[in-house]
């Protein structure tokens, strides 16, 4: 049998790149023989993070539109031409058996020419509300792999298969590792511990937040605090007897293993990963993200009864109220424990691959 060759394009965001990384991490592994490449949009984050990951990647011209008037709107319609014959010339060349999407402007352009040639197409959605490119693709695609229920709303229902979203490997083996998580970050065994986490560059409101309400929160736990590469030169020295702070954690197994309770933005593969920690969380979604994806993410765990939510509008508001009404009610502690570990869906990975592989047989 001749190796299978497979194209991967999604990007833009950490929330799109490492689940295509993971998924060809998997293909990989099944078939060491497969040839994979990778297609993302020029100037992204992708352009560094896959050749990293041990990949080759080629760039398209392609950038979404301005949701403000903006002169770089101009370019649009020239950029989607452009890319549209780019990623036809990709697809000609390499000669894909199967084309993946996992989101972001470039697999829009990719998608629909494997589309056009009858190439096997599947998507992989992380967000409980679809980004445009996915939404516009999800008529044509052979299959579409969710996250979340309830996405036959957006996504014609027999092509619908509800796998979860790629975590890493190290958070599904979190059982035992506590005692070695309190010794690595120094912790008080006798104290119980928040996390709080807003992604590698950090985030402005949760920091603010955090600083604000530090009193408040060190009178019931200790905290490991990241607060992102930007933030760490504000709040690095805030430092003190139960208050950690760092600009990035890599150890995030540990992390996970040591918390109790979790602060965290309300990205997709943030979801994931904390529904497999299965510790209370209050989410606070970022409102600046497109489409308002992670209040809608968010808002689906809270209908659920799996997580407290936030708005950063609300948070000088309510936070000490939420925070206060967690403290105090165990019995709310462990519900949240448990409805979000009932989110979970740890072989996600593998449950996506299984899929393309249907599509490759």
């Amino acid at each position: 049998m001749k190796p299978y060759k497979i194209i991967i394009s999604g990007g833009g965001t950490g929330g799109h790149i490492y689940p295509a990384i993971a998924i060809a991490d998997e293909c990989r592994k099944r078939w060491p023989d497969s040839v994979i490449l990778f297609v993302g949009a020029k100037d992204r984050m992708e352009m560094q993070k896959v050749p990293a990951a041990g990949y080759k990647i080629k760039g398209l011209w392609i950038s979404g539109l301005q949701r403000s008037l903006s002169a770089k709107n101009l370019a649009f319609p020239l950029k989607v031409v452009k890319s549209l014959f780019d990623a036809k010339k990709i697809i000609r060349e390499f000669k894909p058996d199967i084309a993946i999407g996992t989101g972001g402007y470039a697999s829009g352009p990719l998608l629909y020419m494997a589309i056009k040639r009858n190439i096997p197409t599947l998507i992989q959605e992380q967000n409980a509300f679809p980004g445009v490119t996915n939404k516009l693709l999800g008529k044509k695609v052979d299959k579409i792999c969710v996250a979340s229920e309830g996405l036959d709303r957006f996504f014609p229902a027999d092509k619908i298969v509800l796998t979860g979203n790629p975590v890493r490997k190290d958070l599904l083996e979190l059982d035992g590792l506590r005692e070695e998580a309190i010794q690595h970050f120094s912790l008080d065994p006798n104290l119980k511990t928040l996390l709080v986490v807003g992604g590698s560059l950090g985030a402005r409101r949760i920091n603010e937040l955090i600083h604000d309400q530090l009193s408040l929160l060190t009178q019931k736990v200790q905290i490991i605090w990241q607060c992102g590469s930007y933030g760490f030169d504000t709040y690095g020295d805030k430092a003190q007897d139960r208050v950690q702070v760092h600009a990035f954690l890599n150890r995030m197994d540990l992390a996970y293993a040591a918390a109790d309770f979790i602060i965290s933005r309300a990205g997709a593969g943030a979801i994931s990963e904390l529904s497999i920690v299965g510790k209370p969380v209050i989410f606070i979604p970022s409102p600046h993200v497109a489409e308002d994806h992670q209040t809608k993410n968010a808002q689906a765990m809270v209908a659920r009864d799996a997580a407290l939510m936030i708005n950063e509008s609300d948070l000088d508001q309510n936070f000490p109220i939420v925070w206060n009404g967690l403290m105090e009610d165990q019995e709310l502690q462990d519900s949240l424990s448990k409805q979000i570990a009932e989110q979970a869906l740890p072989e996600a990975t593998a449950h996506i691959v299984n899929e393309i592989f249907e599509l490759l047989s």
